[in-house]
């Protein structure tokens, strides 16, 4: 059991970051020429991060606070996110993506998702419900590190 074990850490640890930059890789692709990648990063972040502040969106990205905030700022010129008063708390602000900065994320993430499923028409049906049921296994497991979904899982690491 413990060489299973090892293989499988092995396979997935191998195999999990070649799967995430096809999916990196397209997310860029879909996002538009006059966005960033850290613009990009930083929508992807706040879209699947409801109410999420500076501080959280420079934790995920690993900037300061200046820099995160001169970022923001040009997306929010651009009308890609707003600030807004927080419910919680009223002293704090949220980022919230506009409708156009939603369509931007969405059509990329759309793109990553047909470019996934072009790569997986090489596989067969019985391939396919073998991925499928071992996604099905192990997203509990990891999410229960991350509290995260697997489609969470790919909002927040995108990029």
């Amino acid at each position: 059991m413990a060489k299973l074990l090892d293989t499988c850490a092995h396979e997935l640890m191998d195999t999990a970051p070649q799967i995430m930059q096809a999916i990196r890789m397209e997310m860029r692709r879909g996002r538009g020429s006059d966005i960033s990648i850290p613009q990009f990063r930083s929508m992807a972040f706040i879209q699947g991060n409801p109410d999420s502040s500076l501080s959280n969106l420079a934790e995920h990205l690993g900037l300061t606070l200046p820099s995160v905030s001169k970022l923001i700022d040009g997306l929010v010129k651009q009308k890609l996110i707003t600030r807004k008063e927080s419910t919680a708390d009223r002293r704090r602000l949220t980022l919230v993506l506009t409708q156009a900065g939603s369509s931007i994320v969405d059509s990329a993430r759309t793109s990553a998702r047909e470019n996934l499923a072009q790569k997986l028409k090489l596989l067969s049906s019985d391939e396919l419900e073998v991925i499928y049921q071992a996604m099905n296994f192990l997203r509990p497991i990891f999410a229960g590190q991350s509290k995260v979904t697997a489609h969470d899982f790919l909002r927040r690491t995108v990029l």
